[in-house]
């Protein structure tokens, strides 16, 4: 006869692998999912890839489009983000993942334009087959990830937002800049994930 103990400390035994269980995918998502690299057309006809920078030790990849009125708040801050960050070996990069069979002006040309009038100091880069996007992950413009060299391979260590404001830049806390920070400070990331908001990206299929 198996004592009431045993049965006490079969079923807590249960419920801390159902715990774990249940936490996988949560873990997965924030913490072990590689990234492959890409090749994708940059607005000024370049292909870029992250083995493009050899001295990368991250990368802040930011997805975002050139219709949505809440990406269109956030160019001048995407530039301050490179600008900052670039020089300590995590540049950052755009990628627009729209359908251009639903959004036209989300085709090559109208990216080209949007990059030059705002005059980005980064790669803008078209994912018109949505591969890259659907690799990441990515479900809005904007939504930013940061990523960093594991091993010679590529680690999501944070996924969401940019900040907190979008209409008020002056307010906002940077949750990228956090994230890079800790990350550069030899620091795990506190907060590695936050709810991004805008336009949503439609996946072909």
């Amino acid at each position: 006869m198996y004592s009431r103990n045993y049965f006490f400390t079969l079923i807590s035994f249960i419920g801390f692998l159902l715990i774990i269980k249940a936490q996988e995918p949560i873990n997965k998502l924030l913490h072990n999912k590689f990234i492959n690299d890409f090749k994708l057309k940059n607005f000024d006809n370049s292909i870029i890839s992250l083995s493009n920078y050899k001295e990368a030790k991250g990368f802040i990849i930011v997805f975002t489009c050139n219709h949505c009125p809440f990406a269109k708040l956030y160019s001048k801050r995407f530039n301050a983000l490179n600008s900052k960050y670039k020089k300590l070996g995590v540049p950052l990069i755009a990628i627009n993942s729209m359908d251009t069979l639903i959004y036209e002006e989300e085709n090559f040309e109208g990216l080209k334009i949007k990059a030059i009038i705002e005059k980005f100091n980064f790669p803008y880069l078209s994912d018109a087959s949505q591969e890259t996007g659907k690799n990441f992950g990515a479900l809005f413009t904007p939504q930013a990830f940061v990523i960093w060299k594991e091993e010679n391979k590529w680690i999501i260590k944070y996924n969401g937002a940019i900040d907190n404001n979008a209409e008020h830049p002056d307010k906002a806390k940077s949750y990228i800049s956090e994230a890079v920070d800790q990350i550069l400070n030899h620091n795990l990331v506190l907060n590695p994930k936050t709810d991004s908001f805008g336009c949503k990206i439609f996946y072909r299929n």
